[in-house]
C-alpha cells in the first residue's frame, strides 16, 4: 500500500501540519504568539492531543481557535469545570479546545482539539509572555522548546506523569516558521542562535530595533535558542504600565503595575577578595541519556565526557582549606566520600581517579534521593555549603524536588546546569531560584566549562545578607509588592521586582526604590529613581508577568498548606488567574464552538500528536486510541526507564569512546591542589618542548616548581586567552602560590619563559 501525506511512524495520519511562531522582545521581556494548524485527513471525527513544553516561567495569556471563518476565544475557568465543559461539548457533537498545565510540572501543557469532522482544518493561536534570563556573557536567552523528553517517574513519588507520545526528531511530521522582532532602549549589538538564521536586519539608524528569522525550511526537531545582546546591558530600568480600563481600580489588573530590573554593583574592594572557604558538593547525572553527544556535529564529545572535563576544572580551581564531595545519580546514587572531606592533594587525586571512570551507566533520572542524603549531612561550621547540580534529565516529580531544595534553602546555595536540549527549564531554574543560586543551560555547541566556572566564581562571592527593599513614593500613592522577597544577589546579575501602585499620582511624579544589603560585613545600597508616568505600547505584558509571579507564589503556599483543607489559597489563585487571563495549575483555557453539531455515536477516535525527542531513550510508538474520559486519558503513568527503552525491550546504551584530552586540559590535569606545577616530562610535552629544552633556561637559584608554574601561566596567557573564563580561578590560585614563595628572579623567569615559548606576556598580567 502506498502511504502519502503526513504520517506517523505507524503510518497513521497526523493532524498537526505546521507551527508558526512570532516573537516580540522588548528589552528583556518576550511576547510569543504561536499558531498551530491542524487538519483531519481521516474519514472519521477525531480528537487530537498535543503535549508540548513551554518555558517554565511563561505566563500563557491567550488561547483562541479559528474553524473556517469562525473565531472562538477561550476563557479561563477552574480546571475541573473546564474539563467537564470540554467533555460535554464533545459528547453533544460540538467542537471544543482545551489547554491546560500539567499538575506535576508547570512547563508542560496539553492541548486537546476535539471533534474535528473529516477534512476539517482548525487554526489554534496561543500567546504567552516571559522574562529572558541573563547569561554568563550578558546575552538574554530565549528558548522555544521543541524537545519533550519523557519524564522519569521515581517509584513512590507524588502523582503521575503526562502521557507523552514522542518520535525521533528526524520524523517530526510538522514544520516551524519563526520570526523575531527586538525593541530596546539600547542598541542591539547582535543576535545568535543554535539554529540557522537569516541575517539580522535593523529597522532604524539607532539600531535599537531589529528583526531576524529562521532560515526557511527549518525542521522543528530541536530547541530554537536565541541569544540577544545589547550594548550597556547592565542598566537598571523601570517600566510602569497603566491598568486595564475595564478592570476595577484597586485590583491587580485595574491599577498600574511597575516592573523594576535591578543590577546591584558590589564595591571593587570586596569583589577582589575571593572566599577561600566553603563546602562544595557536586551532584552529577549519570543516567543513560548522558551518553548522548553534546552536539550532533561532534558525536564523540558526550554529555558525560564534558561533565568529567568540567569536574577536572572545578576540582583544580577549588581553594585550599575548603571541603568537597562528589555525588552521582541515576536510578540509584553514589558518592566518592562518605562525607565531605578537606581539599588537599591526596583527596583531590583520589576524587579525580574516580571521576575518570564515571560513565552514563546508572539508569534513570532519580534526583530526589541523593538530594535528601546531601541535606541529611550536617553542615560544616564556617564552611558555607554550595551545591552544584548537573542534569540533562526530565523528572516527573519536579515540584517535589524543588520543594525539597526550598525547605533546605537556609543551609546552602544551589547552582544548577541543564545539559542538552530537552532539559526541563522549570527544574533547572527552580533549583537555582529556591536554592538562592544561579541557573545555566548548555546546549548545541556551547562549552560547559565557562558557564560552570562562572557559577563557581559566584559561589566564591561572599553571601549577601540583610537584604531589604524600601519605596519612596508621592503622597497618596501606595505600593503592594507582588514578587517574593529578594533572597539572593550576585554581582552583575539582574533582580526583578513587580509591584502594584494604588492611588493617584501628580503629573511628572517620580518614585524611588532602594535596595539595602550587607556584603562581607560592609553595608551597601543601590537606588533607582523612575517616572510614574505609564509607558506606551506595553499592552498588559507587565500585568500578566506580575500576575504570573503572584500566582506561582500562591501555588507554592498552597503546596505547603496541603492537607489543611481550607482551600482559601487555591480560591485566590483561581480568582487571580480568571481575572488576569493567565494560566495556573488550578485553571485551564476552554473554547467551545457552539455550532449545529450532532451527538457522537460510539467512541471518538483519538490521535496523539508526537513531540520530538533527541534522546536514544524511551521510545514510545504512536497509537490510535479509543477515547476515555478526559481526566483519565490526559494523565497516565510513564513506564520506568533504564538505559534505553525501545517498545518494551531494554537496550543498553554504549557510550562512544572519548577523544584524547586537548593540551589545555592536559595542562590543567597536571596542576597540584596547592596551585603549582612540577617540572616534569608531561608538562614539557604539553608546552611542546623536550624536558631538556624546558630545564636549560631556568635561572639557577629558582626552584623547579616556581619555574614550572611560571611557564604554565605564560602558556595559558599566551595560547589560551580565548578560554580565560575556564582557567582564571586556577591561575589566580597559581599566582597566589607563587607570591607566597617569595621567589627571587621572577622578572628574569618571565623573560626567559617568554623567550622559550615564543610569547610576549607581561609579568603584571600574570598576577605575580
Amino acid at each position: 500500500m502506498n502511504h502519502c501525506g503526513l504520517l506517523t511512524v505507524q503510518k497513521e495520519p497526523v493532524p498537526l501540519k505546521s507551527i508558526e511562531v512570532e516573537l516580540e522582545v522588548r528589552d528583556h521581556v518576550a511576547t510569543v504568539v504561536s499558531t498551530l494548524l491542524y487538519q483531519n485527513k481521516e474519514d472519521k471525527p477525531l480528537e487530537a492531543v498535543f503535549v508540548f513544553p513551554l518555558p517554565g516561567d511563561a505566563a500563557v495569556c491567550h488561547f483562541s481557535a479559528k474553524i473556517g471563518q469562525t473565531q472562538i476565544v477561550a476563557e479561563v475557568k477552574e480546571k475541573q469545570q473546564a474539563r467537564e465543559k470540554y467533555d460535554d461539548a464533545l459528547s453533544s457533537g460540538q467542537q471544543a479546545f482545551l489547554l491546560e498545565e500539567s499538575d506535576q510540572s508547570p512547563d508542560i501543557f496539553s492541548l486537546s482539539v476535539g471533534s474535528m469532522p473529516p477534512g476539517e482544518s482548525a487554526s489554534i493561536r496561543l500567546e504567552y509572555v516571559t522574562e529572558l534570563a541573563v547569561q554568563a556573557d550578558d546575552g538574554l536567552r530565549f528558548c522555544l522548546p521543541a524537545v519533550l523528553n519523557p519524564r522519569y517517574q521515581p517509584k513512590g513519588s507524588e502523582g503521575g506523569s503526562l502521557q507523552v507520545t514522542s518520535v525521533p526528531a528526524s520524523l517530526v511530521p510538522y514544520s516551524l516558521s519563526f520570526s523575531a522582532q527586538v525593541f530596546s532602549p539600547r542598541p542591539v549589538s547582535k543576535v545568535e542562535s543554535s539554529c540557522s538564521l537569516d541575517p539580522l536586519q535593523y529597522l532604524n539608524t539607532e539600531q535599537t530595533q531589529a528583526t531576524v528569522k529562521l532560515t526557511a525550511g527549518h525542521k522543528f526537531d530541536r530547541d530554537v535558542e536565541l541569544l540577544i545582546y545589547y550594548k550597556d546591558a547592565h542598566q537598571p530600568t523601570a517600566v510602569v504600565e497603566a491598568g486595564q480600563t475595564s478592570a476595577k481600580p484597586g485590583t491587580l489588573m485595574g491599577d498600574p503595575v511597575v516592573m523594576l530590573s535591578l543590577y546591584p554593583e558590589f564595591p571593587q574592594a570586596v569583589m577582589s577578595s575571593v572566599d577561600s572557604c566553603g563546602e562544595f558538593v557536586f551532584l552529577i547525572d549519570r543516567s543513560g541519556s548522558m551518553s548522548c553527544p553534546m552536539d550532533n556535529s561532534n558525536p564523540q564529545l558526550t554529555r558525560i565526557g564534558s561533565a568529567r572535563d568540567t569536574l577536572l576544572l572545578l576540582l583544580k580551581s577549588l581553594p585550599m582549606g575548603c571541603y568537597f564531595n562528589i555525588y552521582s545519580f541515576g536510578s540509584r546514587y553514589e558518592h566518592i566520600f562518605p562525607k565531605s572531606v578537606e581539599y588537599s592533594e591526596k583527596t583531590m587525586e583520589e576524587a579525580l581517579k574516580k571521576v575518570e571512570n564515571m560513565g552514563a551507566d546508572l539508569g534513570g533520572t532519580e534526583i530526589l534521593q541523593p538530594l535528601k542524603h546531601i541535606y541529611s549531612q550536617p553542615c560544616i561550621p564556617s564552611q558555607p555549603r554550595q551545591l552544584f547540580v548537573f542534569t540533562d534529565g526530565e523528572v516527573g516529580n519536579t515540584k517535589e524536588v524543588i520543594n525539597l531544595v526550598r525547605e533546605n534553602s537556609g543551609s546552602h546555595r544551589c547552582f544548577s546546569f541543564g545539559i542538552g536540549e530537552g532539559a526541563s527549564s522549570v527544574l533547572i531554574n527552580g533549583l537555582a531560584k529556591e536554592g538562592g543560586g544561579h541557573a545555566q543551560f548548555i546546549t548545541g555547541t556551547d562549552r560547559m566549562q565557562p558557564k560552570v566556572m562562572q557559577s563557581l566564581r559566584f559561589s566564591l562571592q561572599p553571601t549577601v545578607v540583610d537584604i531589604s527593599v524600601t519605596w519612596d513614593l508621592p503622597k497618596g500613592v501606595s505600593v503592594t509588592v507582588l514578587s517574593p522577597p529578594i533572597t539572593t544577589i550576585f554581582q552583575g546579575q539582574r533582580s526583578l521586582i513587580y509591584a502594584q501602585l494604588t492611588g493617584q499620582s501628580p503629573e511628572a511624579a517620580e518614585g524611588c526604590v532602594t535596595v539595602k544589603y550587607s556584603l562581607a560585613g560592609h553595608p551597601s545600597h543601590n537606588q533607582l529613581h523612575f517616572s510614574l508616568k505609564p509607558a506606551e505600547d506595553t499592552g498588559l505584558t507587565v500585568h500578566r508577568l506580575a500576575a504570573r509571579t503572584l500566582i506561582r507564589s500562591l501555588e507554592m503556599e498552597e503546596r505547603e498548606r496541603r492537607g489543611q483543607q481550607d482551600g482559601g489559597v487555591k480560591k485566590k489563585v483561581v480568582e487571580l488567574s480568571v481575572q488576569s487571563g493567565v494560566s495556573s495549575s488550578f485553571t485551564a483555557f476552554i473554547a467551545v464552538n457552539k455550532g449545529d453539531g450532532e451527538a457522537i455515536q460510539g467512541l471518538l477516535l483519538r490521535r496523539n500528536v508526537p513531540a520530538p525527542r533527541l534522546m536514544k531513550s524511551c521510545f514510545m510508538p504512536l497509537m490510535a486510541q479509543c477515547r476515555t474520559p478526559f481526566q483519565q486519558s490526559m494523565f497516565g503513568a510513564l513506564p520506568k526507564m533504564k538505559y534505553s527503552d525501545y517498545s518494551g525491550g531494554t537496550v543498553k546504551v554504549t557510550e562512544p569512546k572519548q577523544p584524547r584530552r586537548d593540551s589545555f586540559l592536559q595542562l590543567v590535569s597536571l596542576q597540584k591542589a596547592s596551585g603549582c606545577w612540577l617540572l616534569e616530562p608531561h608538562l614539557a610535552a604539553v608546552l611542546g618542548k623536550t624536558s631538556e629544552e624546558v630545564e636549560i633556561p631556568k635561572p639557577a637559584e629558582v626552584k623547579e616548581e616556581v619555574w614550572a608554574t611560571i611557564l604554565a601561566l605564560i602558556w595559558l596567557h599566551g595560547f589560551k586567552l580565548d578560554v580565560q573564563d575556564e582557567w582564571q580561578l586556577l591561575a589566580m590560585k597559581a599566582a597566589s602560590w607563587l607570591r607566597a614563595q617569595k621567589a627571587p628572579c621572577v622578572t628574569e623567569c618571565v623573560e626567559a619563559g617568554n623567550a622559550l615559548l615564543g610569547c610576549e606576556v607581561q609579568k603584571d598580567s600574570l598576577g605575580i
